[in-house]
């Protein structure tokens, strides 16, 4: 495995700084964010599809400092039943474009989540019963059959079209993929293009054990961030791990996202890359940093030393 960063956290940095940084922090890839929620400037698809000596530039910029693209990341919900849905479907196409015209094999993204029935005009996470009431069942099939089905038929279509091998989707929360079983009913239904980024950091709050995950998954590891989760002593023990406070205010939350190693201690992470690796994924881990409990410098500091200590090389 290999140690990449995903671009999001240097958001603010010019290109070329930013590139200079992810050389002298150690890591060998990254993981390009652009488009969807990601704010980060440095890579966007729409941009460099329309400037080609841009794309041309920024690509020198990159193999002149050894490092690789590890995949383009456009996390987003192209399900949205709103204008956001039009937007970062769009958004992924031009990504999946852009990945093809530059060689790059994977895109990280989300499955996305559309609303509960037709007419509905915000998207709704149906995790709390299928038993009742009595709708439910309609409209657990209305999100698959009706509106996520045909999206990743032709997102799966698309990807082919422009030599892309794997969707590696993140089992992020609220979205209707989010464990290994609602991958696989997706998987099932498209084909084994679709894959997990398989993130730690949300299933530790969902109750999940990831190395478990990691066997459970096999061959559908398609991607994996490096990113750790603390459950809060007391705080979780009183109100749970469905947590709505903002995530800033880590001293009130039941759960935080934290540097690798403020949440796990590296014998766990030793012994999750040791599984994920026995499972035959040998890619990319990426360090997606969004611990609001430290510096952002200390935390990809800490993550690094971390990951660099326990991934399986």
């Amino acid at each position: 495995m290999k140690l990449s960063i995903c671009t999001d956290v240097m958001g603010d940095l010019p290109f070329t700084d930013m590139l200079d940084k992810c050389v002298d922090l150690g890591v060998e890839g990254i993981e390009m964010t652009g488009g969807g929620w990601s704010p980060a400037p440095h890579f966007r698809a729409e941009t460099l599809l329309a400037d080609k000596g841009e794309l041309k530039k920024r690509l020198n910029e990159i193999e002149a400092r050894g490092l690789q693209i590890a995949a383009l990341n456009c996390s987003a919900n192209p399900l949205d039943p709103g204008e956001m849905g039009t937007r970062h479907r769009k958004e992924m196409e031009d990504t999946i474009r852009l990945a093809g015209e530059i060689g790059v094999k994977k895109i990280v993204t989300m499955s996305g989540l559309p609303e509960a029935a037709p007419g509905d005009t915000v998207p709704n996470w149906l995790v709390y019963t299928k038993s009742w009431p009595a709708e439910m069942p309609e409209r657990d099939r209305y999100q698959w059959e009706d509106r996520a089905f045909p999206l990743w038929h032709d997102l799966v279509a698309h990807a082919k079209s422009c030599g892309v091998e794997k969707y590696a989707l993140e089992n992020f929360s609220a979205m209707l993929v989010w464990n290994p079983e609602t991958l696989f009913r997706l998987r099932s239904e498209v084909g084994e293009m679709v894959g997990m980024n398989l993130d730690p950091s949300h299933l530790f709050w969902k109750g999940a054990c990831p190395i478990a995950v990691a066997r459970a998954l096999g061959p559908a590891i398609h991607h994996v961030h490096g990113k750790d989760t603390r459950i809060e002593r007391g705080l979780a023990d009183i109100n749970g791990y469905l947590e709505l406070k903002e995530v800033t205010d880590v001293a009130n939350r039941a759960w935080n996202y934290v540097a690798v190693g403020a949440g796990h201690d590296l014998q766990w992470w030793k012994e999750f890359f040791s599984v994920v690796g026995m499972m035959g994924y040998d890619g990319w881990v990426s360090l997606e940093m969004e611990d609001f409990t430290m510096s952002t410098e200390a935390g990809i500091r800490s993550s690094i030393d971390a990951l660099q200590a326990t991934i399986i090389r």
